[in-house]
């Protein structure tokens, strides 16, 4: 017998405008009480958006249609309004406070008193059994500054518990986590759903979406594309909804000349920012040629990034070593020594490095060239800087209301492409890209792929760190593979398997 489940929550054709642009047009999405349906979609696609309006971020009033909740129409002012009803949302970036505590930040905004007096006892007592819950074994009065990323993000969800949820909306949580703590959400979710909570889960990583859902969403422009049951439905036909075509091969490899070598790194140390007697990396050594793109593997705490950005020069510890770039032996102390030397660098952390969120994407991709539109470093050359962030945006296929836009409200893969272009603007003889398509949809990734050939075919070589395995093999022409703070082998890309990687990356 088929047991048919009612719907928790019906939205009928929502509009949402931002400066006379459809961010949604009337937009129609149905989810059924005590699923998983996974929203996927490109950036930009309208995705969060759709969910800020559902929890009141953007109040009843600022959009038109209808949000029906448990059978009612519901009219949310406020995220509190919301809440009130059972509708929690997580977002991409956590909304804690670092220096107050696990139990401080579940009870923010509605502690416990009795007689004019905080229930400290009563919280503390309710703050371990939400961490039990969430097989969190710390103490509640740990702060949040001192918990992993994953741990924080299990403390989100117990701030939803806390409010008796019903409807549990993720934007990108698996994001900054950890493959093992990735586990460890994925079977919080569906102990939840066993519970009867309603879920709607925002990811770009579709084998997430393949694995947790009941359902799948696509919405593409600021529309619903459609709604599906995953059984009998592929990844490939998940991709052709978001994107609006079928992308045959998400890494298109090029072929291309690979040259002479241009940089080596010899016996490079990196030392702990807090230690100087603890190591990072240790007595690394590697070259980079002209033409290449270098990848860099390995388990999160392998140094990758110390390393590289050691020899940007922004590592904030010390570090020391040979670096010999086009036969001459630099050392490199900052970014601007960097970035004249023609080394340009797009950061992990997208948001605390890569952008000025209060300033336009004009500003945003001229900062790092800003000696070049600058007349005796006084007035700017308006119109070559214009030129040249118009050209860049349309060779990046930038998607922005305009160039003053500021940059915080673009999508973020609109952003990584504004951080990309920004230090291409540079003309760097070589590019480090750290991470560069984490967070971002595979319409927008495959932009971005099909870019690094093209600089490798100018001639400028690419030295790329990526998580993802499938990534590292589908674009690099050697991977050097990394295992606490060692460099444990450089692999030629022949017939080279993720599990070699791996191997290779826990030390073997």
């Amino acid at each position: 017998m088929i047991i048919l489940k009612k719907n928790i929550l019906d939205m009928k054709n929502i509009t949402k405008e931002f400066s006379g642009v459809k961010a949604l047009d009337k937009m129609n999405l149905t989810v059924r009480e005590g699923d998983i349906l996974s929203l996927c979609g490109e950036n930009g696609a309208g995705k969060s958006t759709l969910m800020k309006v559902l929890s009141g971020i953007y109040p009843y009033g600022t959009y038109s249609g209808e949000i029906i909740f448990e059978g009612k129409e519901i009219k949310n002012l406020g995220i509190k309004d919301s809440e009130s009803l059972g509708i929690a949302i997580i977002h991409q970036e956590l909304n804690l406070i670092q220096e107050l505590s696990i139990l401080e930040n579940l009870f923010l905004g509605n502690f416990k008193s009795k007689y004019g007096v905080m229930s400290y006892n009563e919280m503390y007592k309710i703050s371990k059994g939400i961490l039990n819950q969430l097989n969190l074994n710390k103490d509640p009065l740990i702060k949040i500054k001192d918990l992993g990323v994953g741990e924080q993000q299990l403390v989100e969800i117990g701030k939803a518990l806390l409010k008796n949820v019903k409807l549990l909306i993720l934007d990108e949580p698996t994001a900054p986590l950890t493959n093992k703590e990735v586990e460890i959400l994925f079977e919080i979710l569906k102990d939840l759903k066993a519970k009867g909570v309603t879920c709607i889960y925002i990811s770009h990583k579709l084998n997430e979406v393949m694995e947790l859902s009941d359902q799948v969403a696509v919405i593409r422009d600021g529309k619903m594309v459609g709604i599906r049951d995953k059984n009998g439905l592929t990844q490939e036909e998940i991709i052709k909804m978001m994107v609006g075509r079928e992308l045959n091969n998400l890494f298109p490899y090029e072929e291309h000349e690979v040259g002479e070598v241009i940089l080596e790194v010899k016996n490079f140390n990196v030392f702990d920012i807090f230690s100087s007697t603890k190591y990072r990396v240790k007595d690394a050594n590697f070259n980079l040629r002209k033409g290449e793109i270098l990848g860099i593997a390995g388990l999160i705490g392998a140094g990758r990034t110390e390393l590289v950005s050691s020899i940007y020069g922004s590592y904030k510890g010390n570090y020391s070593g040979e670096i010999v770039y086009f036969g001459e032996r630099i050392n490199i102390k900052n970014a601007n020594e960097a970035v004249k030397k023609g080394i340009a660098m797009v950061p992990e952390d997208r948001k605390k490095y890569g952008i000025v969120g209060m300033l336009s994407v004009k500003e945003n991709m001229s900062l790092s060239n800003i000696e070049k539109y600058s007349k005796w470093n006084f007035f700017i050359k308006e119109n070559e800087e214009l030129k040249d962030i118009v050209s860049m945006m349309k060779t990046m296929k930038v998607k922005a209301p305009n160039i003053d836009s500021l940059i915080k409200n673009l999508s973020g893969g609109n952003q990584q492409k504004v951080v990309i272009g920004k230090n291409l603007l540079t003309l760097p003889k070589i590019l480090i890209l750290d991470e560069p398509t984490r967070g971002i949809d595979v319409g927008a990734k495959y932009e971005i792929y099909k870019y690094m050939f093209e600089l490798v075919n100018q001639g400028i070589s690419i030295i790329m760190i990526s998580s993802e395995l499938p990534e590292v093999l589908g674009l690099s022409d050697r991977v050097m593979v990394m295992h606490e703070g060692e460099v444990k082998g450089i692999l030629e890309n022949k017939g080279l398997t993720q599990e070699k990687i791996m191997e290779t990356a826990i030390g073997g």
